[in-house]
């Protein structure tokens, strides 16, 4: 199953595949460059009789040095049938693109984090005709963000950092930290990363300290229900009865003129800044009948509430 998780870590890495840095500190690699990766078909199915999609895979292609490839994975339980998956996933990048494949695991608590060390194997007897063995991006690994210096300069890391540690008791701290040096940059900037902190934190309780901590911005991660969202739709919502709003207010003016009434000052103001729909109609109901202009804010004095002579 896809879960928000599973999207943010995609999404990261495949938009920041520098947030891999502590898999090639692991690999005794320098950090990596983003302009040194591209992006591969996630698809492992061969003649589609089951459904295989790693998360992420990613080539490393630098001018310089050995390409390889980086299946990721966002783990969030223990599972032996994922364990399996993985072997193949390897085997099959292995053998499809001709190249080495270094398989990552993401995880947010440490059991499942050191689980997903494995090794696993394929074995008879004594005898592992198989091994996989992942690079695991979890609390253990990934350093908890505390300077906000930190996060002006590798946000992609400090967002990684908030995700994997979104569990640990030092979580709110982190990501007090994360959310001041996001700060730092662009608005839209802010934005992106804000609502790829709340994406990734799923439905941890730490979600709701997030959520108090983001500012009011358009979305990017549509359908997940941030806070962001939340307020986009709602500030399109207003913005389309605002829309109506004025069009009837206009519609209301445009009546009265037509007719030749006086129009003051103080009218006009009261009619182009009213929002209330249901107010803006009665008007426009009453604009054809009314003697005077203003006679439209008091009740009753429209012609048809004139008596018969």
């Amino acid at each position: 199953m896809v879960t928000s998780t599973h999207e943010a870590s995609h999404r990261l890495f495949q938009e920041h595949p520098e947030a891999l840095a502590p898999v090639f500190e692991a690999l005794g690699l320098p950090p990596p460059s983003k302009e040194n990766f591209d992006e591969l078909s996630p698809d492992a199915t061969e003649i589609r009789p089951l459904e295989r999609r790693v998360d992420t895979v990613l080539r490393f292609a630098p001018d310089m040095g050995e390409h390889f490839l980086l299946a990721v994975e966002s783990q969030t339980k223990k599972d032996p049938d994922k364990a399996r998956s993985w072997s193949y996933y390897v085997a099959y990048l292995c053998a499809k693109y001709d190249l080495p494949v270094v398989l990552v695991a993401v995880c947010r608590d440490r059991a499942t984090a050191e689980w997903a060390m494995g090794p696993f194997e394929c074995a008879v007897a004594s005898w592992p005709t198989q091994t996989t063995r992942p690079i695991v991006l979890g609390p253990q690994t990934v350093p908890e963000v505390t300077d906000e210096a930190m996060v002006a300069r590798r946000p992609a890391l400090a967002v990684l950092s908030a995700i994997v540690h979104s569990e640990s008791r030092r979580a709110p701290a982190i990501l007090e930290t994360v959310a001041r040096g996001l700060l730092s940059f662009e608005q839209d900037i802010t934005r992106y990363w804000f609502e790829m902190v709340e994406v990734g934190l799923e439905s941890t309780p730490t979600k709701k300290h997030w959520r108090k901590l983001m500012q009011n911005a358009v979305t990017y991660f549509p359908g997940h229900g941030t806070l962001f969202e939340e307020k986009y739709l709602a500030g399109k919502a207003e913005g389309k009865a605002e829309g109506k709003a004025e069009g009837e207010a206009k519609g209301v003016l445009r009546v009265l003129e037509v007719r030749g009434l006086v129009i003051t000052d103080a009218v006009r103001e009261r009619i182009a800044t009213c929002a209330d729909l249901t107010l803006l109609n009665d008007w426009l109901d009453r604009a054809g009948t009314v003697e005077r202009a203003e006679d439209l804010f008091t009740p009753g004095t429209g012609a048809a509430d004139l008596p018969e002579k």
